[in-house]
């Protein structure tokens, strides 16, 4: 089978992975040199610890095709580090409970096994809610490493700097036009656009129940000490949906936010790099026309929450960037996954979990596909 893949971010390529894992034929397009979406600029972590429980079999599988591929390409800077949310409020710690007492895949820590897990949380707090099943890796190098692996191997060819123009759906084989001129049969063509949802992806799939987001992040310098684990503050528990129940229903009602989270819908989470440094994000914003402006108050808030869960001034941040994603407006969807044609699948809207449930999205799609 000659499978298409439109799309050289980390969803297209974990589908590009599973057709070449499955023994066919593969031609991926990027129209830039490499992905410059929501991959490379993204927090590199894959993070099971905020999955809903229906989600949470897909995003284990995934995370175990995230530590095979980090054994197969060390230029992902796979590391298997963990989590810990950080709980500094009543109504935190109660969530945190709840949710360690129902699912094992947390584990409620005073704030000295906090500190034994990562001894660089030296800030006030009440505990931290632990998971070892979250990873990271190193989000710029991904991309260029993933494709390199696949380059070797017989059967895949990568055409960077190739626009796919138009899809002939109507037909077997389906025939796919590019922007050099170029015309490609396939068996089988899966489009997965990011947080492209006009241009290609609307002609072939109409108007799709996705949103973009947009999203802010930051990195600093080194550290001068280790930063084992990946770590969250506990106003995130707001955001996700395996910590859903009556004792965040209490915490959404009776503590409010902070001014500067509320308005930046800040999901703060710290991700330490192999550098040495940390990759801080995210504020975001899903209100049409995006705003790109970088703010100073949503950065100041950020680097300002971390300096206190550590208890100590940051290294001076280095870079700052915002980046867009697709997110599907269902919630309980991976992805948004549209069959346009009899061999033409559109695949996007996997949301922030997008790096975390890619291999699974690409999965689900071979499978339905009959790859």
């Amino acid at each position: 089978m000659h499978v298409v893949i439109v799309g050289g971010g980390i969803v297209g390529t974990a589908h590009a992975l599973e057709a070449v894992r499955r023994g066919h034929h593969v031609t991926q397009f990027e129209r830039e040199p490499e992905a410059r979406g929501a991959t490379p600029r993204s927090l590199g972590l894959v993070r099971v610890s905020g999955c809903a429980p229906y989600h949470l079999a897909g995003a284990h599988e995934a995370r175990l095709l995230w530590e095979e591929l980090g054994g197969k390409v060390p230029g992902l800077g796979f590391r298997a580090v963990g989590s810990v949310t950080v709980l500094r409020t009543p109504g935190e710690l109660a969530v945190a409970t709840e949710a360690a007492r129902r699912d094992d895949r947390f584990d409620l820590l005073e704030p000295d096994r906090v500190r034994a897990v990562n001894p660089a949380l030296r800030g006030n707090y009440l505990g931290g809610l632990y998971c070892a099943d979250d990873a990271v890796i190193e989000a710029r190098q991904e991309l260029p490493a993933l494709h390199a692996y696949l380059d070797a191997m017989a059967g895949y060819e990568f055409r960077r700097d190739t626009a796919v123009l138009g899809i002939d759906t109507s037909g077997t084989p389906a025939v796919v036009h590019d922007d050099h001129g170029g015309v490609h049969t396939a068996d089988l063509v899966v489009v997965c656009s990011g947080a492209e949802h006009a241009g290609l992806v609307r002609d072939l799939a109409g108007d799709l129940r996705v949103r973009r987001v947009r999203a802010m992040l930051l990195a600093t310098a080194p550290l001068d000490e280790p930063f084992p684990t990946a770590v969250a503050d506990g106003d995130s528990l707001r955001h996700h949906p395996a910590f859903a129940g009556d004792a965040r229903d209490a915490l959404q009602h009776n503590e409010s936010r902070a001014f500067a989270a509320a308005a930046h819908d800040v999901d703060l989470v710290c991700v330490p790099r192999v550098d040495g440094g940390l990759t801080i994000g995210c504020a975001r914003n899903s209100t049409e026309p995006l705003d790109f402006d970088l703010t100073d108050a949503a950065t100041q808030y950020l680097t300002d929450t971390v300096a206190e869960l550590l208890g100590r001034r940051l290294p001076p941040v280095t870079r700052r960037w915002s980046g867009e994603y697709s997110e599907s407006k269902d919630p309980s969807a991976l992805a948004s996954r549209r069959q346009v044609g009899e061999h033409v699948w559109v695949v996007t809207g996997a949301g922030s979990r997008g790096l975390t449930m890619a291999p699974y999205v690409a999965h689900e799609t071979a499978e339905l596909a009959g790859m």
